[in-house]
């Protein structure tokens, strides 16, 4: 790489992060500059995503916006719904229009969202469907961490890409305990009838991040994929197993972190301070669990990982059942914050599992007389697209979290208990389908990679 590493027009040739002698003499130096600001751009990225879980806990007869509970979830699952179907072609744009391209035009593109949440926000009497096409429009927000994730990929050696992209997603995901925190202090410090302050807030950080990354940031020619790799991914049964499961962790996190606020007020009646005063605290948990997820799974197996975690998932479902049968506040936030923190692991292990699994396939195809280099290279290759479409689908979990809260909320009850009760069901059953498919006949999905994975992994 050091006699190669050029730029030319504009990109970065010759990138190659497994020349270890390369790396260490200024390699890793670049990596962590363009891991950085990838970290800071899909922050502002989520926190734009998941601002109207903080802003409409704002919304009250006193500034003119007087919504009921179905209207609000359905205002907070909205961006949610946008921002997982936009995963797929943000994860391509990445590998078309290079890393820096992409974060720039990702990043700025933000403002919109946010000045339009700034000057309708405090305007009474605007409708909701105003409010919804602003919401899908914060979309674009949930978009980020896909090409985030896919451009640092390519930057990092397989040695160091677990810690990495476990950095980048947590560094993420913290956007959502960000903006609750942003959240909570204007409501300390303005009252509850300011909500354009939050938005105003992140104008400013979100145009320093995109010229800091037009800036600093780098295009590498590596990051460029062969076309037809999510098309070839979608066809393989693991993609969807994989996908069924992180929708079960991330879908957990994405979806709670947005209505947790709204549960509060509905479930005990709760202040718009207080309710924002304990939703940071979860996903700020969760967001600094992930990373060790992703640790426990390298040691103990991501699919055990991730099948402990699911019971602990389903334990902690029941403890909000019984803290809302026994009207205990103190009981519930306890719940819901192991929630958080579980989702947080369970996104880390069953990310891990990607790579564990068609490293595992790749090596399958060599013991059956195919070529190492070809087969290894197809594997990181369905791998970041099963990143990808997982990414995609889990983000959808959390819109159907906050559907199935606004029909436990409508149903007349005024309770979350069904709700619950669904939740518990579908963790059941990603526990059975990771018995059934990845432990029961135990293959070797779930060991570090290879030699074989490592001695090829220049391709």
């Amino acid at each position: 790489m050091a006699d190669t590493l050029a730029k030319r027009s504009g990109w970065l040739t010759g990138w190659d992060p497994e020349d270890e002698d390369a790396w260490n003499k200024g390699g890793h130096r670049v990596a962590r500059r363009n891991l950085i600001l990838s970290v800071l751009s899909e922050h502002v990225g989520f926190s734009v995503w998941t601002l109207w879980s903080v802003l409409v806990l704002f919304m009250s007869p006193e500034i003119g916006l007087g919504f009921d509970p179905g209207e609000k979830f359905l205002l907070v699952a909205t961006p949610t719904v946008v921002g997982s179907l936009l995963r797929l072609p943000y994860s391509y744009a990445v590998t078309r229009f290079g890393g820096r391209n992409w974060t720039v035009f990702a990043t700025g593109v933000l403002v919109v969202p946010t000045l339009l949440a700034l000057y309708f926000v405090q305007r009474p009497g605007t409708p909701l469907w105003v409010f919804l096409v602003i919401g899908a429009v914060a979309g674009v927000g949930g978009g980020n961490f896909a090409s985030s994730m896919t451009n640092i990929t390519a930057f990092y050696p397989l040695r160091h890409q677990g810690w990495a992209l476990g950095l980048n997603a947590g560094g993420g995901n913290l956007g959502v305990a960000a903006v609750q925190l942003i959240g909570l202090a204007v409501i300390s410090v303005a009252g509850d009838t300011h909500p354009s302050y939050v938005a105003a807030v992140y104008l400013p950080l979100i145009v320093a991040i995109a010229l800091l990354s037009a800036w600093k940031m780098d295009n590498v020619d590596a990051v460029r994929a062969e076309p037809g790799a999510q098309l070839e991914a979608a066809r393989d049964r693991d993609t969807w197993w994989i996908s069924i499961l992180y929708i079960g962790t991330f879908g957990s996190f994405i979806g709670y972190g947005v209505a947790f606020g709204l549960v509060l007020q509905n479930e005990f009646g709760a202040s718009p301070l207080e309710a924002v005063g304990y939703t940071f605290l979860g996903p700020l948990l969760g967001s600094c669990s992930r990373p060790l997820g992703g640790w426990l799974a390298d040691r103990l197996g991501g699919a055990w990982v991730t099948f402990w975690n699911f019971l602990g998932m389903g334990t902690g479902t029941v403890v909000l059942i019984v803290a809302a049968g026994l009207n205990s506040f103190g009981l519930f936030i306890a719940g819901f914050t192991a929630l958080f923190v579980l989702s947080g692991l369970g996104n880390g292990s069953t990310y891990k599992m990607i790579p564990s699994v068609f490293a595992k396939k790749a090596e399958d195809e060599v013991t059956s007389g195919g070529d190492a280099s070809a087969a290894f290279a197809r594997s990181r290759r369905l791998s970041g697209a099963v990143i990808a479409i997982a990414g995609a689908l889990g983000a959808l979990g959390g819109a159907a979290i906050n559907v199935t809260f606004k029909l436990s909320y409508t149903d007349g009850s005024g309770s979350g208990t069904p709700a619950f009760l669904t939740f518990l069901v579908y963790y059941a059953l990603c526990m059975a389908l990771l018995w059934a498919v990845y432990l029961r006949r135990k293959p070797a999905t779930d060991e570090n990679t290879t030699d074989a994975l490592k001695e090829t992994s220049r391709v």
